[in-house]
């Protein structure tokens, strides 16, 4: 069960392996994308297809018709990786052995639905992906196995996405194997150490020029490619796609463009300053910042829109 990229790769993992057959792919119904508005199946979907695998897409899972089926099938495991429904306790009894799901943190770190964005966002030093045997309650199960991994300062949450996917790809095949040899058992998670993360809205994406630059360009970091960074200038939306954290300290106030040179648009913050390196305006077409500046002229100094 899973929709997104992020669940691609353990479902093509475990279709790979002669030990287990992976019988039927669940995913979230074909959804309405880009301007067009034009139905459009999910990542899981596609890669179902590819390898020949039945794909069930109920709009609700947790339905008398779903559980029937889902039963018929006498599955020994559900693998669960960002499907975006939650269980119901009917449907989780349904597994011989477990329902078990992929999560894209260290638990109890980062319960939620946007762990990989936290862990960059808190400027971690590391993260990581955990196997637990599911329970009703979001991400609260026991633990199977679980491995991490180092974040750059530099790691957006789009490039740490398919480094977890293909981690957990990885862990659902060790972590089936080691339940099946009576090598790994559940273990409970320390609910005292337990943090929480909601989901992200577009607002979220909204830059704050008075924290530091370093927390500013994890938030870039962390936005990117969903929601998305954003500023204004002149009254018009600039999203932000890269930028560079320097120490220097800079005599103008939080949100001032100082100098625009050949090494991106200089912005003053609360404790250094961030060169913002790409960028996107109104045209809808994400720029080098030089590129952008022969367009887009700025004489500094030019402070954003509050």
């Amino acid at each position: 069960m899973g929709t997104p990229e992020f669940s691609v790769p353990a479902l093509q993992r475990l279709a790979l392996q002669d030990d287990f057959h992976v019988c039927l792919v669940v995913t979230q119904p074909d959804r309405p994308k880009g301007r067009g508005k034009k139905l459009m199946p999910s990542p899981v979907k596609q890669a179902a297809l590819e390898l020949g695998i039945e794909v069930f897409q109920p709009e609700k899972i947790n339905t008398v018709d779903t559980e029937a089926k889902l039963s018929s099938l006498e599955p020994d495991f559900f693998v669960v990786a960002a499907f975006g429904q939650i269980l119901s306790q009917s449907i989780l009894d349904i597994p011989k052995i477990y329902p078990i799901n992929i999560h894209a943190s260290l638990l109890p770190r980062y319960r939620g639905p946007s762990p990989i964005q936290a862990a960059i966002l808190n400027m971690d030093n590391c993260t990581g992906v955990t196997t637990m045997v599911m329970e009703k309650e979001m991400d609260k199960g026991d633990i199977l196995l679980s491995k991490s991994t180092p974040v750059s300062e530099n790691d957006t949450t789009e490039e740490l996405h398919q480094r977890l996917g293909e981690i957990g790809a990885e862990l659902i095949v060790d972590t089936l194997r080691a339940v099946l040899k009576q090598e790994c058992f559940p273990k409970p998670q320390d609910h005292d150490k337990a943090t929480y993360v909601k989901m992200l809205k577009k607002s979220d994406g909204r830059i704050n020029w008075n924290l530091s630059a370093r927390r500013i360009q994890a938030h870039i970091n962390a936005m990117t490619p969903w929601p998305g960074a954003f500023s204004s200038l002149f009254g018009k939306p600039l999203k932000i796609f890269k930028a560079v954290a320097e120490d220097l300290p800079c005599p103008v106030e939080a949100g001032t463009i100082f100098l625009c040179d050949r090494y991106g648009i200089h912005v003053s913050t609360e404790q250094g300053s961030l060169v913002v390196q790409e960028l996107m305006g109104a045209s809808g077409k994400r720029l080098k910042a030089e590129a952008f500046l022969c367009g887009h002229p700025i004489v500094p100094p030019v402070k954003f829109d509050v």
